[in-house]
C-alpha cells in the first residue's frame, strides 16, 4: 500500500512538471559602497545595495496551452542583502497571472506602470543608484522642499501599481508594441455615491526597430484625498527615445507632471539625455537632467550631472562604479539621496557607489 502510494505521488508530480513548460528561480543581488553629502549639511557612508540593479529574489513560470496560448505567472520581490533586513518577504516588485495569445497579453496583479518603462529604458542608469534621473528624484521627493506637492502619494504608483488588469500589443506586429492598464480603486461606497479615489489608468505606445527605440506613454492617479497636498490627482506624461550608433547609444526624456490639490494646479517639467559607450568588457554611462516645477510665486530648479562605468567580468556579474551630482537654484533642495542625507534649499548634493552586481 505504502509503496503504491509513493507511486501515484511521483506520477502526479511527474504529470504536474510535464504539464508545466517551465519555472524560473532568478533573483538579483547588488552591494554597494554609497557616500551622499549635501553642501553645507549632512552627509553619510552606507554599505548599501541595488547601485545598479534592484537586489530582488522571483519565480516565474510559463504552461504551454496549445493553439499558441500559455498561461504564465510572476512573483517577484526586494532583497536587503546588505543588512538582511527580517522584515518578511513580500512579492510587492511584481505579482502577475497573466495569458497570451496571437492577439496579445492580459495580465492580472501588481505591476510596472506604462509612464515608469520611460523612466527606466531611456535612462543609462536606469532607476537605481545617485545615477538616476533627476525627474525620479524630484518625483520621490517626501519631505517639506519645493518638489514636495503630491510627491508622497505619486510614489505609490510612479513606478507599480496594485489590482492592475494590462492589455498588452503582440510582438508581431512590425516593431509596434503598446499596452493599456487600470488599476480598480476598490473603494467601498454607499449607492449612488460618486468617487474614485485610488484609481489608475494609463498607456503607452512604442516602436522599436533596428537601432531606433521611441515611445509616448501617460498616466492618471486619482488622489484617496484630492484636497490634500498629500494625495492630490496625478498625470504624467513622458516621451522616451534611444538610438544605437554602433560606438555609443544615445537616449534621452522629456516628462512633464501635473498635480491637482483641491482644483489648484501645479506642473513639473523634466528633461534628461544619456548615453552608453562600449569599452572593452566594460560600458561608460552619463547623463544629464533637469527638473523645474512651476508654482505661483517661485520656480525652483534643479540640474544634475552623472557619469558611471560598469566592466562585466561575466554574462553575470559586474563591477560598477557612478558618480553624480545636483545643482539646486531658486529655491530647490534635491538631494543626491533624500533617504539618506536631507537637501538644503540652493545648496548642491553629491554621491557616489562603488560596488558589484551578480544576478541568477
Amino acid at each position: 500500500m505504502k509503496k503504491s502510494l509513493i507511486a501515484l505521488a511521483a506520477l502526479a508530480a511527474a504529470g504536474v512538471a510535464s504539464a508545466q513548460s517551465s519555472v524560473t528561480l532568478f533573483g538579483i543581488v547588488d552591494a554597494s559602497i554609497s557616500h551622499y553629502k549635501t553642501s553645507g549639511g549632512q552627509k553619510k557612508t552606507v554599505l548599501g545595495n541595488s547601485g545598479y540593479n534592484s537586489s530582488r529574489l522571483g519565480f516565474r513560470g510559463t504552461e504551454d496551452l496549445g493553439g499558441g496560448m500559455s498561461a504564465s505567472f510572476w512573483l517577484e520581490g526586494a532583497l536587503s542583502n546588505d543588512d538582511g533586513t527580517p522584515a518578511g518577504f513580500m512579492f510587492q516588485r511584481r505579482s502577475t497571472v497573466s495569458l497570451a495569445g496571437g492577439w496579445g497579453e492580459v495580465r492580472l496583479g501588481r505591476d510596472y506602470t506604462p509612464t515608469f518603462y520611460n523612466d527606466s529604458v531611456f535612462d543609462p542608469f536606469g532607476t537605481n543608484g545617485v545615477g538616476t534621473n533627476v525627474i525620479n528624484k524630484a518625483r520621490n521627493t517626501v519631505t517639506a522642499t519645493p518638489f514636495a506637492a503630491g510627491a508622497a502619494a505619486n510614489n505609490n504608483t510612479v513606478t507599480r501599481s496594485s489590482n492592475m488588469v494590462s492589455y498588452f500589443l503582440p510582438s508581431n506586429l512590425g516593431g509596434f508594441y503598446g499596452q493599456v492598464s487600470y488599476a480598480l480603486h476598490e473603494q467601498t461606497r454607499p449607492s449612488g455615491a460618486a468617487g474614485d479615489n485610488g484609481r489608475y489608468i494609463g498607456t503607452r505606445f512604442g516602436y522599436a526597430n533596428g537601432p531606433i527605440n521611441v515611445a509616448l506613454a501617460a498616466g492618471k492617479r486619482t488622489g484617496t484625498d484630492p484636497t490634500l497636498a498629500a494625495s492630490p490627482d496625478v498625470k504624467t506624461v513622458n516621451l522616451g527615445a534611444q538610438y544605437d550608433f554602433g560606438a555609443a547609444k544615445l537616449m534621452g526624456e522629456v516628462s512633464r507632471e501635473k498635480y491637482d490639490v483641491g482644483g489648484v494646479e501645479t506642473t513639473g517639467k523634466g528633461l534628461m539625455i544619456g548615453t552608453l559607450v562600449p569599452v572593452g568588457a566594460g560600458e561608460i554611462r552619463a547623463s544629464v537632467g533637469r527638473v523645474k516645477l512651476d508654482t505661483a510665486g517661485a520656480d525652483p530648479r534643479a540640474t544634475q550631472v552623472a557619469l558611471g562605468y560598469v566592466h562585466n567580468l561575466s554574462k553575470r556579474t559586474a563591477l560598477y562604479a557612478t558618480y553624480a551630482r545636483i545643482k539646486n537654484k531658486d529655491g530647490a533642495a534635491l538631494s543626491i539621496n533624500q533617504s539618506a542625507v536631507a537637501g538644503i534649499a540652493n545648496a548642491s548634493s553629491s554621491g557616489y557607489d562603488i560596488g558589484i552586481r551578480h544576478s541568477f
